[in-house]
């Protein structure tokens, strides 16, 4: 889209635009930091569109909660340009884009219905059967509810709905590899993924700053070093989102730990963690394990590193927190 918007006249060739993921289109700040525009990668989209006179159409494929990015504006952004300069809009939307759900992370496209635009709601855009993990429908109500500290409704999510899914847990990462192996027969791909936080994952051989070769770690068969089969190199959120494997090893780390109020956030700078206080890098934080938790087809082993009481930066106490609350919401140890 950059030379309509460098020609600012300029008419689109086409009249249809699909927008894929569209909750991660910058916001307006980071576009001007990036590119020297001063407005949000919606709003961009929207006014190049609306040059054609008589109509076009933006089809906005949305996966909540999926935002990962500094500037990455997210499904809000949508709504408030649109209502604030895009009022001719004839909007469609599914039912959960306007009172949210897990499928939307929670958000909604407008903080209140607009008395200004015309907005008609259809249950048919709403992609109610997750495609990735074909025998588990739920998995994304119950990673939403695990992260949301619904620990008991994500237990009876987890008993009732996830009876066809793998889901374990372990200390031990030479159990998880070995359980991954046991499982992942003919054709079926397996790997290793962690947050690209988990910085003391280290000591368990698990450098999440070794750069991924997305290729092949995607496509090369068992006998090739840099293919996720090895379970060498893990991909983070980064190298695994929007793609899936059919069985997953989820490697967590003190990123995302657990307090006596739920999850507390943190960065590891330097020699040791330090908390993260901004709303919108907690927000990232969470989404980082939602993209994790959601990437195998057939099911996932979750590796909770034991900790060492010598190293102050992994305590034992805290990573037992995290297993004890993944236990609660109903995953089973190995």
């Amino acid at each position: 889209m950059d030379h309509y918007f460098s020609e600012k006249d300029r008419i689109p060739n086409n009249k249809i635009v699909i927008f894929d993921e569209a909750q991660r289109a910058w916001n307006a700040e980071h576009s001007m930091r990036k590119f020297q525009r001063n407005f949000s990668e919606a709003e961009m989209m929207l006014e190049i569109m609306s040059r054609h006179k008589d109509w076009s159409v933006i089809v906005a494929l949305v996966g909540g909660g999926q935002e990962i990015n500094t500037g990455e504006a997210g499904l809000p952004e949508w709504g408030k340009i649109l209502e604030q300069k895009f009022e001719d809009w004839k909007v469609y939307i599914s039912p959960q884009l306007k009172t949210g759900n897990h499928s939307t992370g929670n958000l909604t496209l407008f903080e209140r219905s607009p008395t200004n635009m015309s907005i008609i709601e259809d249950k048919d855009l709403h992609l109610e059967v997750s495609i990735r993990s074909y025998k588990a429908e739920k998995l994304s109500h119950w990673v939403s509810l695990l992260l949301t500290n619904q620990c008991d409704e994500a237990k009876a999510v987890f008993e009732t709905e996830l009876s066809k899914y793998n889901i374990f847990i372990t200390r031990n990462i030479d159990e998880a590899k070995k359980w991954l192996r046991s499982k992942c027969k003919g054709t079926r791909r397996m790997g290793l993924v962690a947050s690209s936080g988990g910085r003391r994952l280290r000591p368990y051989g698990l450098d999440v700053k070794v750069p991924l070769e997305e290729a092949e770690w995607f496509l090369n068969d068992k006998n090739d070093v840099r293919s996720s089969y090895y379970l060498e190199i893990p991909a983070t959120e980064f190298g695994i989102q929007g793609l899936e494997l059919d069985w997953v090893g989820l490697c967590w780390d003190l990123d995302l730990r657990r307090d006596k109020d739920g999850w507390d956030f943190n960065a590891f700078k330097g020699t040791k963690w330090q908390k993260v206080n901004n709303l919108n890098m907690q927000s990232f934080i969470i989404n980082k394990y939602r993209v994790l938790l959601t990437r195998a087809r057939e099911g996932m082993v979750i590796f909770i590193p034991p900790g060492d009481k010598d190293d102050p930066t992994r305590n034992p106490e805290t990573y037992n927190a995290i297993a004890d609350y993944l236990i609660a919401c109903g995953v089973i140890p190995l």
